[in-house]
This record gives structure tokens, C-alpha cells and sequence, in this order.
């Protein structure tokens, strides 16, 4: 292997560490999505206060690494979709949907969720900036039923509040038309 090309794979590498850091730290106001991650704990609070269960249909908008449907999945006994444009993330929740045999219960699209129709959805889970939030809300009470229900975690919704979870940062909204 030739030195400039390690010089370069090592840049790339170094490029890719410094836009994950990066990421950590957004700016919510940021009309891009952050690598930002929903942990196991904020998952389960999700599920709990949306009171997830075995009929519930879950599409998770931006589904990163797959952790809430998972969550959803595996403990709740739901189905879900997750809906993800980086293809990193994507192939990332694929990956992890297959190994742990979700494939009948959970599914990933590679596209943005603007252009997918959620109306299946009897729940819906976000981890998105405030800019994101205001451009998705005119989708969501076109295409959602009366009474499906939204999930936030960390960034309220111009939506009738259902339920907040101080502890975990988590808002609950239902669609009301």
C-alpha cells in the first residue's frame, strides 16, 4: 500500500471521528439530524407511557441505530417500522434487526420518512431537532388517524400533550382531527 494512500485513509477516518464528535453536540435549532442515539432507558420510557403493545404498529421516523424498535419489539412484543436516510444508520439497523431476529416483527426503509406514507402507524416515535418537528407536523395530522400517538423524546410538538415523563424527557401527544 502506497504511503499517500494511507495519509488519505487515515484523514477519512479522522474526518469521520471529528463529524461523529460533532454530531454529539448539534445545535437543536439545526435543520440536520444529529447522530444523536435513543438509550435503552428513554426507549423503555417511550413504550411505557404510550403503553406499547402487542397491537401496536410503530413506525420510528429517523430510526438511527434501531434502539427504540427494538426496545418496542423485543420487551412490548410490537411491530414497527423504521424509517432512516443514512444509509450507515440504515445498514447499521438492518444488520442488528436480522441478528436479533426481529425480521417478521420490524423493518427498516432507506428513505427519507417525508416521502413515506405512516398512516399505518398506531404509534410514532421521534427523536428530532425543533425545526424538523414543525416541518413534519402538517404530515403527520394529514396522514395519521384520530387518536394515533406520538412519542417525543427531548423536543415538544405543537400537538394536544398526552402525558410528559419529567424524568426521562419524554412527550406524549395524540392526533386529534
Amino acid at each position: 500500500m502506497s504511503l499517500f494512500l494511507t495519509v488519505d485513509i487515515i484523514l477519512l477516518l479522522i474526518i469521520i471521528f471529528l463529524l461523529l464528535l460533532l454530531s454529539m453536540v448539534w445545535p437543536p435549532d439545526s435543520p440536520w439530524a444529529p447522530w444523536w442515539r435513543t438509550n435503552k432507558k428513554v426507549a423503555r420510557a417511550m413504550c411505557f407511557l404510550a403503553k406499547v403493545g402487542k397491537k401496536d404498529n410503530i413506525y420510528d421516523l429517523g430510526c438511527g441505530d434501531g434502539e427504540a424498535l427494538s426496545i418496542a419489539a423485543k420487551e412490548f412484543g410490537a411491530k414497527g417500522v423504521g424509517i432512516e436516510i443514512d444509509p450507515l444508520r440504515y445498514l447499521f439497523s438492518k444488520i442488528r434487526f436480522k441478528i436479533n431476529g426481529y425480521g417478521k416483527k420490524v423493518r427498516i426503509i432507506k428513505k427519507n420518512f417525508y416521502e413515506i406514507n405512516i398512516s399505518p402507524a398506531s404509534i410514532v416515535f421521534v427523536y428530532l431537532v425543533p425545526k424538523a418537528l414543525e416541518r413534519l407536523r402538517p404530515k403527520l395530522l394529514k396522514e395519521l388517524k384520530r387518536g394515533t400517538l406520538l412519542a417525543s423524546y427531548r423536543y415538544k410538538v405543537n400537538l394536544p400533550l398526552v402525558a410528559f415523563d419529567k424524568e426521562n424527557d419524554v412527550y406524549l401527544y395524540r392526533i386529534e382531527k
